[in-house]
């Protein structure tokens, strides 16, 4: 290995550390995020009548905290950037910051325990899979809380968030190691 590529390999991304680079990457996974929110996002939740709004900005925080692998402290800060960025796009102000900042840490702590065992490399996609309907499922029962219709909303919602799950289980799979490999990153 020549002594030029070795000094552009990062030999780890500060691990649990929410530094410059760290928010730079959030800040552009979440921008991407918002652009699906604000377009696919919008389209399903005028297609149900405003009850249904997929948050597309999940797949970016799981993809910040795959890669920056914040300590759980570290994850709720990220889950409650995220969840104000989606008040730029919600029907439902501030469910979001309940919903988000739980699956963050969730996340956080997927990440944790799943990078050290065998099924590694699974991680993502399991980990944004869990993540995304726990949010969902938070979301919902907070939403049917606060306006009951607990039978349709959650037969209303209960597929989209499944399918929600799903389509950011591939998205972050798809884009880990790619965005591990464009920032340089070792394990």
């Amino acid at each position: 290995m020549s002594q030029n590529s070795a000094a552009r390999t990062v030999a780890a991304p500060d691990h649990g550390k929410l530094d410059v680079q760290s928010l730079v990457l959030l800040a552009v996974l979440l921008a991407a995020g918002f652009i699906l929110n604000f377009t696919v996002g919008k389209a399903i939740s005028g297609i149900s009548g405003g009850l249904i709004s997929p948050e597309f900005i999940i797949s970016a925080f799981c993809l910040t905290i795959l890669v920056v692998r914040p300590n759980v402290g570290q994850a709720l800060v990220i889950g409650l950037i995220s969840a104000a960025v989606i008040q730029i796009t919600t029907t439902s102000p501030f469910i979001d910051f309940a919903a988000e900042g739980v699956a963050a840490v969730l996340m956080a702590l997927i990440v944790r325990a799943g990078m050290k065992s065998p099924a590694k490399k699974a991680i993502p996609l399991i980990g944004s899979f869990v993540t995304t309907v726990v949010s969902g499922v938070i979301f919902m029962l907070i939403k049917i809380a606060m306006v009951g219709a607990a039978g349709e909303l959650a037969a209303a919602m209960l597929p989209v968030v499944l399918l929600t799950g799903v389509f950011n289980a591939v998205l972050v799979q798809a884009l880990y190691l790619p965005i591990r490999k464009a920032l340089k990153l070792a394990d």
